[in-house]
């Protein structure tokens, strides 16, 4: 029996999963809190424009500023259209 528990995939026990999904979420945050400071009026202007045209809602945008090496920055924008 020992040799077919070998094979068998183990569970991870709930406290340990709780722990790397809390992890993520701060980690999440913390990459929210170090942005630069002009990244929201910026979002909020980007949504401004396009609610002239189309109506969505502020969770409909997303706007993230990467650091990449050889001081290379990417921003990336996300909008999601109504149909």
């Amino acid at each position: 029996m020992s040799l077919l528990n070998y094979f068998r995939p183990k569970k991870k026990p709930a406290a340990s999963v709780a722990k790397e999904r809390l992890q993520i979420i701060v980690a999440h945050e913390r990459k929210k809190r170090t942005g630069p400071s002009w990244l929201p009026q910026m979002e909020r202007d980007i949504l401004d424009v396009i609610r002239k045209y189309v109506e969505i809602s502020p969770d409909a945008i997303s706007v993230q500023l990467e650091q990449k090496e050889d001081d290379l920055s990417v921003l990336e924008l996300n909008v999601t259209l109504p149909e």
